[in-house]
């Protein structure tokens, strides 16, 4: 491949944008923290962005030469075959749970036993969430309390009573007094 080959600027933003199922340009820039000035300036410039490029491929399990050439299929052939698995993301922001498009994932990452899978955002933490474990016990969890959604640290005491906690807030309550949304199975954490 000869770097001639390489589209930078509008061409590569927008396989960018197709390949994480986002419709606009702030979406990818919240999702890298990237001003918009600076995807203004790719486009401008005819910039081809590596880093952003080469992150794009490891996150949606899209073709890298796709990608950075808008050659050959967009995915290879292991994300034909079974290896990769689609999940709803949801984004926690000041306290809803608001969908937000797709996210890509080995399937290695998950197990049989989580059946209904969701990946959630909030800040510098990511989770993946089986909404169909609600029955609430030791464990990170999904919670709505009061409607306001969050992941929290649950351990279960005696008198059908939880202690909740997370880095924000500390309490004990009844069971009957939160909702219960789903188990957290995985948690990921960006570091600065």
């Amino acid at each position: 491949m000869k770097l001639d080959e390489l589209q930078g600027g509008k061409a590569v933003l927008q396989r960018m944008l197709d390949a994480y199922g986002f419709t606009m340009q702030k979406q990818l820039g919240d999702m890298h923290e990237l001003s918009s000035g600076t995807i203004s300036t790719w486009i401008r410039r005819d910039y081809f962005p590596g880093d952003v490029v080469v992150a794009c491929a490891l996150d949606t399990g899209v073709s890298l030469r796709w990608l950075a050439t808008g050659k050959g299929s967009k995915y290879d052939t292991d994300h034909t075959q079974g290896k990769m698995k689609t999940l709803a993301r949801f984004d926690i922001q000041a306290g809803h749970l608001i969908e937000n498009d797709k996210w890509i994932v080995d399937a290695s990452l998950l197990s049989d036993a989580v059946t209904s899978p969701k990946y959630i955002c909030k800040g510098q933490n990511s989770w993946i969430v089986d909404f169909d474990s609600t029955d609430i016990s030791n464990g990170r969890w999904l919670l709505s309390i009061d409607g306001d959604h969050d992941i929290y640290d649950v351990a279960r005491i005696p008198g059908n009573k939880i202690k909740v906690s997370n880095s924000d807030t500390d309490f004990q309550c009844a069971v009957s007094e939160v909702e219960c949304i789903g188990l957290v199975y995985l948690t990921l954490s960006k570091t600065s």
